[in-house]
């Protein structure tokens, strides 16, 4: 690690560590108190001058023992069922250990849909920034026992670089059980450690795995790229490397992959929708709706559709596409796809004359739409 990237980590007043899965648990399922302890412990010290905020997966893992289940399940409803289960027992251990040091712990819930809207975005960001200042912990989870596959976020690293984006943190810390980015499998001989990344380029001819290998979590390295380049992108940088080594990533110490920041900070909830959201359908625009959306920034009207696909209700998010059908654009719609039909092509003008002042809006307000720039 460069002087300058050991600067930014020692530097950083708030900070937000990602543990997986495998890091808490056992491969049988059931929580590892010596592991809890153990980052509880780093977690602490680190808290003595910093403000921390940590994501933890481990729910579903730690419901799997004792519900019986010999495996993560992979159908939703069990997987549900075993971080209901697995979650009270997640934060219980973890109130547990955080108080040997006489810390306060809160546990925050998410799902997409909670910070991709405008109004639970501001929400979420009021919550954790209250815990912080209240001298809590936060302590951030998908909201397992209830998401859906149209509003999940798949996997916690992603969560992750969402969370240190929400609350402005200063840097991102990923543990897992792989000690940072390797150009190849870690278990094959001859393979290197990256120890810095900054940028795409970087990773150019690296072989990424997708699999973990406890068999607990969801993802893999590729997610925590993913992860990297979301909150490197955002003005973050990262640490990747394991848990076993989170004392040493905190202080500044050369361990793991080290993701440089690539772009500016931002307050943009519009980073959520782009990453966290999954399209609940599609609006097909002309090329003038096309170019006053991506060139212009301009809100989408009813008289740039020409067609609506899919099943959404006012507040969803769709897919605005080309006329060749590639996305260009994602925003959160104002109708629902029942009342879309008779407004394509007329000008809000005489919707607003023929069907009421109620018409006389935008489809999906530019405040409520971000581009789509990995498609263009």
């Amino acid at each position: 690690m460069t002087a300058a990237a050991r600067q930014e980590v020692v530097q950083a007043r708030r900070v937000v560590v990602k543990v997986g899965s495998s890091s808490l648990t056992t491969a049988a399922g059931g929580l590892d108190a010596d592991r809890v302890d153990a980052l509880v412990d780093v977690l602490a010290k680190t808290r003595e001058d910093r403000e921390v905020v940590l994501v933890s997966s481990g729910a579903i893992a730690a419901g799997l023992a004792p519900l019986g289940l010999p495996r993560r399940p992979r159908d939703l409803a069990r997987q549900q069922a075993a971080a209901s289960v697995g979650q009270g027992l997640l934060v219980a251990r973890y109130t547990a250990s955080f108080a040997r040091h006489g810390i306060r712990v809160g546990q925050v819930l998410l799902t997409s849909d909670d910070v991709s809207r405008r109004s639970h975005y501001r929400n979420a960001y009021r919550t954790l920034d209250q815990l912080l200042a209240m001298g809590a912990l936060p302590i951030v989870n998908e909201n397992d026992t209830v998401a859906t596959d149209e509003i999940r976020f798949g996997d916690n690293d992603r969560l992750a670089a969402l969370v240190a984006h929400l609350v402005r943190a200063d840097l991102l810390v990923l543990l897992s059980d792989v000690d940072g980015l390797y150009d190849g499998d870690p278990r094959t001989p001859g393979t290197r450690l990256v120890g810095e990344v900054t940028g795409p380029g970087d990773l150019a001819g690296i072989t990424i795995g997708s699999a973990g290998r406890a068999g607990v979590g969801t993802g893999g390295m590729v997610t925590k790229v993913e992860a990297a380049a979301i909150a490197t992108g955002a003005g973050v940088p990262v640490v990747l490397t394991s848990a076993a080594h989170a004392a040493d990533a905190l202080a500044g110490r050369a361990t793991g992959t080290y993701f440089h920041r690539t772009g500016k900070r931002s307050a943009d909830r519009l980073l959520w929708l782009a990453h966290a959201s999954a399209p609940r359908g599609s609006l097909r625009l002309d090329a003038g709706a096309v170019r006053a959306v991506t060139e212009r920034h301009s809100s989408l009207l009813p008289a740039g559709l020409t067609a609506v696909e899919g099943d959404f209700t006012a507040g969803d998010p769709v897919d605005l596409l080309d006329e060749s059908g590639r996305a260009v654009a994602r925003g959160l719609v104002n109708f629902d796809a029942r009342e879309l039909p008779r407004l394509l092509g007329r000008s809000t003008h005489d919707l607003a004359r023929e069907l009421g002042p109620a018409y006389e809006r935008e489809v999906v307000h530019r405040d409520d739409l971000v581009l789509l720039r990995r498609n263009q």
